[in-house]
């Protein structure tokens, strides 16, 4: 079985909307434990074992707290945004070195139940860039931002998405460095998708499980009690 690519996890996010001023958001308490802990964990068991996080207000937390890794089975990497940085895509392009030829890459305050494996088998496969997965969304899981068919992602618009679209971003990608090239001026990964998905070089794969995530106080109460009650099964 194939290993799988190192992954990128985009960790920098503040707890504002969260009324949480004293630690980075990945770190705010969920299911007893720091949030952040929870995807950690399901990545190692899905065969990760490089995480590179992504840093920036109050980095330092989320150094101490997860450490080398080690605690997951995983060696963990912590990279700090340069000063100046521009958008998501900034923040990766600064880490490239320890990312490699191919990487998956998330967000810090999300929580997805995929088959990873597949995921990256299906961006080799397809011979693309770049592969975004999605979820078909008809405005459930907020505003669908994208056209999907046939192991494609046609069009992707986060900033301005057209009330057509039935698809929505999941937030996991593979990314290779090829694809960071061909949207240079992009300063967020939204606009690096863009612009390939109107090339025709973005891959695509469909999750069939809803995405859990953190970034508002309503959307945290739901994921901590899926979590608790995720834990409790044992699943």
């Amino acid at each position: 079985m194939d290993e799988l690519s190192p992954v990128c996890v985009l960790a920098g996010g503040k707890g504002t909307r969260l009324g949480v001023q004293d630690r980075p958001k990945p770190l705010v308490q969920v299911a007893g434990e720091p949030f952040l802990f929870h995807p950690l964990r399901l990545l190692s068991a899905h065969g990760a074992r490089r995480v590179v996080l992504l840093v920036d207000h109050l980095g330092e937390q989320i150094a101490e707290a997860v450490g080398d890794g080690s605690a997951w089975g995983l060696e963990a990497i912590v990279v700090f945004d340069a000063p100046g940085f521009t958008g998501t895509a900034g923040a990766v392009r600064g880490a490239v070195e320890h990312l490699g030829d191919e990487f998956l890459v998330l967000y810090g305050d999300t929580y997805l139940r995929i088959d990873y494996r597949a995921v990256q088998a299906a961006r080799r496969a397809s011979g693309r860039p770049a592969l975004m997965t999605v979820l078909r969304n008809r405005g459930r899981w907020g505003p669908s931002n994208a056209d999907y068919a046939d192991g494609i992602v046609t069009r992707h618009d986060k900033r301005a998405p057209d009330p057509a679209m039935a698809w929505i971003d999941y937030g996991l990608g593979v990314l290779t460095p090829e694809a960071l090239e061909r949207a240079p001026s992009a300063e967020d990964l939204a606009d690096v998708y863009r612009e390939l998905a109107a090339e025709g070089q973005l891959a695509g794969y469909v999750a069939t499980r809803r995405f859990y995530e953190i970034g508002s106080p309503a959307a945290l109460v739901e994921t901590d009690a899926f979590l608790r009650a995720h834990t409790a099964a044992g699943r």
